[in-house]
C-alpha cells in the first residue's frame, strides 16, 4: 500500500475515536512527507531539532510540526519559532528556556509534560510526584509565553496489552486529577499524548487524545542520524 493509502486508514480509524494522528516523520525524507500532506495530513512529529528545521525549511507553512523525542535546553532556540507543540517536557529548566525563547518570538508555545509511566529504566519522564512539584513552583507560575495543554506518556515496550493498559489508564487518572487541581478553568488542558504503531487502540480506549505513528505509514524508516548536527554552543 501507498502512505497516502495507509494514512488513509489510520486517520479514520484514530479520528473517527475522537483522536488526533501525528505522523511520525523521522528519518523520512522531504518526498515521502509531501505524499502524506497530500493525502490531507497536517500534524507531523520529529525527534531530533535539526532533522526538524531542516524539514520545516522545505515543506508548506500551514503544517504542524511536534517535537515529540527529548529535547535539550540549549536546543529550543531553532524551534521556538514555529514548533506547534513540545511533547517531552520534563524539568522546570526546560520550560523556563522554552519560555526565554517563545518570549523573544512573541509567541506562546504549547507543551506537554512528560510523565513517566513505563516499568523501564531507558524511558525519559517526570515522576507524578515531580509534576505536582513543578505546577506549585512559583518560577512556573512565572511563565507566561509557554502554555501546558497536557500530559504525555510511553508505556513500556512490551507484549503484555494488561500491562500497558494499566500504565495508559494510570496516566489518564493521574491527568484528570491535575485538570481539577491545577487547570479547572484552563479548556486548552485537554491533551493526552500516549499511543504508537503496536499500541495505539489500547491508548484511545484509555483517554488518549494523540496518538503518534510513523513506520505504519511511511514504511520502514532511513535511518540518518541529526543529532549532533546543530551546535550545542
Amino acid at each position: 500500500m501507498s502512505i497516502a493509502d495507509n494514512l488513509k486508514q489510520y486517520k479514520s480509524e484514530v479520528e473517527s475515536d475522537g483522536a488526533k494522528l501525528i505522523a511520525v516523520s523521522k528519518t523520512q525524507p522531504i518526498e515521502s512527507i509531501l505524499e502524506a500532506y497530500n493525502a490531507g495530513q497536517r500534524i507531523f512529529g520529529e525527534n531530533h531539532v535539526q532533522e526538524m528545521v531542516e524539514k520545516e525549511a522545505q515543506l508548506p507553512k500551514d503544517i504542524e510540526w511536534h517535537l515529540i523525542g527529548h529535547l535539550q535546553s540549549n536546543k529550543v532556540k531553532y524551534i521556538a519559532h514555529f514548533v506547534k507543540l513540545i511533547h517531552g517536557v520534563d524539568s522546570l529548566k526546560l520550560l523556563q528556556e522554552i519560555d526565554k525563547q517563545a518570549k523573544k518570538n512573541k509567541r506562546v508555545i504549547d507543551c506537554l509534560l512528560q510523565v513517566y509511566i513505563a516499568d523501564e529504566d531507558t524511558k525519559f519522564g517526570l515522576g507524578f510526584d515531580e509534576v505536582i512539584e513543578i505546577l506549585r513552583d512559583e518560577a512556573f507560575a512565572e511563565l507566561k509565553n509557554i502554555r501546558i495543554v497536557g500530559l504525555m506518556g510511553i508505556a513500556t515496550n512490551t507484549k503484555n496489552e494488561k500491562q500497558i493498559t494499566i500504565e495508559f489508564h494510570e496516566l489518564k487518572v493521574f491527568f484528570d486529577g491535575i485538570k481539577v487541581s491545577f487547570f479547572r478553568k484552563e479548556d486548552s488542558f485537554k491533551e493526552i499524548s500516549t499511543g504508537m504503531s503496536a499500541d495505539y487502540k489500547i491508548a484511545i480506549a484509555e483517554g488518549s487524545t494523540m496518538v503518534r505513528i510513523g513506520s505504519s505509514i511511511f514504511g520502514k524508516r532511513i535511518i540518518k542520524h541529526f543529532k549532533n548536527d546543530i551546535s550545542t554552543n
